[in-house]
């Protein structure tokens, strides 16, 4: 069995001028990976339209499943809604059973929020849409197709996937095992490491640089991470006990799990 393959489109200038540090990653690659969805790829484009709409076709047409995140606020530069529209090539209309549940909870807040033109975009989907609700906002992302349309702020966006996972067409889980080694550097052990993953073709097996300095008392020093991740549960099992014996023999004292400190 193939595991289905997934892309993330984060989308906003704030992004990319580095005012807004994206937060949603991490939370996504861990969780599709839990579902068996790998995420192969991570753009992070501009509020053009132009630029969204050819990403957006282009990744729809070789992933199994592509996340957007950002950009169904209510200000002019939310354009990310109109933008799928246009991908799909079907109007934007206002969504009106998610227009009357939004006017519905701003008339029960105190003082009553009015339901004006720029909260009216948020309730504006492409025609088709299949809007994602969550409990921590009225205003929805939506699916269209194989593209899932999310918010920026990460406890919605956390939530608004969490609506959606059962849903998703996944595969085997990614399993993942981290072994760590204190005063073992990445240049003294690429060679032996090469050799690990020629033994494990089908995972991937990485190396990761970490330094720890927490003063007196504390653990202080560098390292290196090494994990191996894949479908098959055995095959991670046995690289990871490949890797321990590896740094055993280089004289090393491998750790499972987080390093000391």
């Amino acid at each position: 069995m193939t595991n289905p393959i997934a892309c993330l489109l984060i989308i906003g200038n704030e992004v990319l001028s580095g005012r807004t540090r994206d937060a949603n990653l991490q939370f996504l690659a861990t969780r599709l990976g839990e579902l068996g969805i790998p995420l192969r790829e991570v753009r992070v484009i501009p509020d053009v339209p132009e630029t969204i709409i050819a990403t957006v076709n282009e990744v729809r047409a070789k992933f199994d499943h592509v996340f957007t995140t950002g950009g169904i606020g209510p200000t002019h530069d939310d354009i990310t809604s109109e933008c799928i529209a246009a991908a799909f090539g079907v109007p934007w209309v206002v969504h009106e059973e998610s227009r009357a549940l939004m006017a519905e909870d701003y008339a029960r807040r105190d003082p009553p929020v009015e339901m004006n033109a720029a909260r009216l975009r948020m309730a504006t989907l492409p025609e088709g849409a299949v809007p994602i609700r969550c409990s921590i906002t009225s205003a929805p992302g939506f699916t269209m197709g194989n593209v899932h349309v999310m918010a920026g702020v990460p406890r919605i966006m956390q939530a608004m996937f969490e609506v959606i996972a059962p849903g998703l067409a996944g595969g085997v889980p990614v399993v993942s095992r981290t072994v760590h080694a204190v005063g073992v550097f990445e240049g003294n052990i690429a060679e032996a490491l090469e050799a690990v993953q020629k033994r494990f073709p089908a995972l991937d097996i990485g190396s990761y640089p970490f330094y720890r300095n927490h003063g007196a008392g504390g653990f202080s020093g560098g390292g290196v991470a090494l994990v191996a991740k894949g479908t098959e549960p055995e095959a991670v099992d046995a690289a990871a006990e490949a890797i321990t014996a590896m740094l055993r023999g280089m004289g090393a004292e491998p750790v499972e799990g987080e390093p000391p400190g």
